[in-house]
């Protein structure tokens, strides 16, 4: 579904991305992890169209995407969840979740897709603060008004930025399981987590990456058996 070749990006003449190759298959959770700062959300935002890319080819669906503006990437269908959530204080959540909406879509039937009613029965909590701004929401709350209203825009392909970021256990379980749900329900997700028991659980292939560059891939049963590559890559120096 998605494949990025040889990818090199700049920030002006810092040289960020470093040859980064990897493939997400339709149906995966594949998850990017590695330390702070070794280039997980460039990775994302290249992607999407967001950060400078000098060499290197992604394709999504067989189609090049490189060059392209950020809305075209959308519109092809894939989604971003950021990082820094990104929501309307000032909209209420069920006008958030309408911005979610494509040009176009509106009240249209999405037959097996995602509508705000089908949001509604899936995350309840969101229908009884659906009249409640999103300002006064919980950095949890945020954090799956954020993942939900990005399922309105019905991609096939979702990347989910660091999204237990700064959540308490309970709430991380609980985002946890939404992405696994949204995963079973037929999307595709590229995930940047920092959490490896989160990675362990949801991902079904893993990228480690390390100064801009990937390190090591296999299965979360893999990275279970290298002690070796936790250490080196992932634990706390």
């Amino acid at each position: 579904m998605l494949k990025l070749h040889d990818i090199n990006t700049y920030y002006d003449k810092s040289h960020v991305l470093f040859d980064i190759s990897l493939t997400v298959n339709q149906g995966e959770i594949v998850a990017l992890v590695g330390r702070n700062g070794v280039g997980k959300t460039t990775t994302i935002k290249t992607i999407m169209g967001l950060a400078p890319i000098v060499q290197g080819s992604i394709q999504y669906k067989e189609k090049e995407m490189v060059g392209q503006k950020s809305h075209k990437i959308a519109l092809a269908g894939i989604g971003l969840v950021p990082e820094e959530r990104w929501i309307f204080p000032s909209l209420t959540v069920q006008q958030n979740l309408l911005m979610g909406i494509k040009p176009g879509q509106y009240k249209k039937k999405v037959g097996q897709g995602w509508d705000i009613d089908k949001c509604y029965e899936h995350f309840p909590f969101l229908k009884e603060r659906c009249n409640q701004k999103g300002g006064f929401l919980s950095g949890g709350e945020m954090q799956i008004l954020s993942i939900v209203r990005t399922l309105l825009g019905n991609p096939d392909l979702v990347l989910i930025d660091e999204p237990t970021e700064g959540l308490a256990p309970m709430i991380v379980e609980q985002v946890s399981n939404i992405i696994k749900e949204i995963n079973e329900s037929g999307t595709t997700i590229l995930l940047v987590e920092q959490q490896l028991p989160i990675v362990l659980g949801l991902a079904h292939r893993i990228y480690l990456m390390n100064k801009g560059s990937i390190k090591w891939e296999g299965t979360p049963e893999d990275l279970q058996e290298r002690n070796d590559i936790r250490k080196k890559y992932l634990e706390v120096s």
